[in-house]
């Protein structure tokens, strides 16, 4: 009883009501404020990481485009070779995942459920894997296309070198 009368008296008091809603609705406040900031960092790290991927991805491209050059004008009769690739969609990742399997008289259940990692307000999906885009299509310009065989080995050798059907791949002469 003398502890409920204690309180009862503490919590009666103006001054000391004005002071814990004040004290709670900085603390409140404080919490906002600082969701905001982890927000626009999180953004400035996203960011960060998409532009550096996208400059990953253009040196990709080049080196891929440099290295198929120098592959197709080792073709007899090819000549001076410029290759332009064009590359799909951005980076995919791939999440990772667990199985749960439950097997009764006449049922097979299967479940999949994607694994997560971290604590409090930062949870995420783990990440297997993060492919790189995929190239979609070839240009060949060369001097020496005006051949039919020429101009079929080049198709040949792109398709082969980068797993792209012949539809996909445009091969022309070079000025």
């Amino acid at each position: 009883m003398e502890v409920s009368k204690s309180l009862s008296g503490i919590f009666s008091r103006k001054k000391t009501n004005l002071a814990v809603v004040v004290l709670c609705s900085a603390g409140l406040l404080l919490v906002l404020i600082s969701s905001l900031f982890l927000d626009k960092k999180s953004d400035s790290i996203k960011q960060d990481r998409k532009s550096e991927f996208s400059e990953d991805i253009n040196e990709y491209c080049s080196d891929t485009e440099n290295r198929l050059e120098k592959f197709l004008e080792s073709i007899d009769g090819a000549g001076a070779v410029r290759v332009y690739l064009t590359i799909g969609t951005d980076e995919r990742y791939v999440y990772a995942k667990e199985m749960k399997q439950s097997r009764s008289d006449k049922k097979n259940d299967e479940e999949e459920k994607y694994v997560i990692i971290g604590g409090g307000g930062e949870k995420n999906a783990l990440i297997e894997t993060i492919q790189a885009p995929q190239i979609t299509g070839a240009v060949v310009a060369c001097t020496g296309c005006s051949s039919p065989q020429v101009k079929e080995r080049i198709y040949k050798s792109v398709s082969a070198a980068l797993g792209l059907p012949t539809a996909k791949i445009y091969v022309t002469k070079l000025k």
